[in-house]
């Protein structure tokens, strides 16, 4: 866990969204771990992490227990909401369309995430 940046700030803790294509975690293809930024907690595996052309770093599954969801209501639309089970953490989305085998997307904001690559 490092010192939160203020995007990073606004993302964990007042709902809000980075553009997309700009965090770095989108193209990190390293196997490893992603923590959530806020507080540490794992909440994802590299190995359940694709492409999905969305802009923002995408999962098919969480850690079990590891993330929690909320229907979110705002910007006129009705979206599943993923934030942290640890420190409640606004992380991004969940949608039905991903792939095999969940058939979900994660659509995780970069700056909610610290990863943490497996070691050599």
């Amino acid at each position: 866990m490092s010192c939160l940046s203020p995007a990073a700030r606004a993302v964990l803790y007042d709902h809000a969204t980075e553009r997309p294509f700009t965090s770095p975690l989108n193209d990190e293809k390293r196997a490893g771990d992603y923590h959530c930024a806020g507080c540490g907690a794992l909440l994802y595996k590299s190995h359940a992490k694709y492409n999905s052309g969305s802009g923002w770093p995408s999962f098919w599954e969480a850690v079990d227990g590891a993330v929690g969801t909320t229907t979110d209501t705002s910007h006129g639309m009705v979206r599943t909401e993923v934030h942290c089970a640890a420190c409640n953490g606004h992380l991004g989305h969940v949608f039905p369309d991903g792939p095999p085998p969940t058939g979900l997307r994660h659509c995780i904001n970069g700056l909610a995430l610290d990863f943490v690559p497996d070691e050599a």
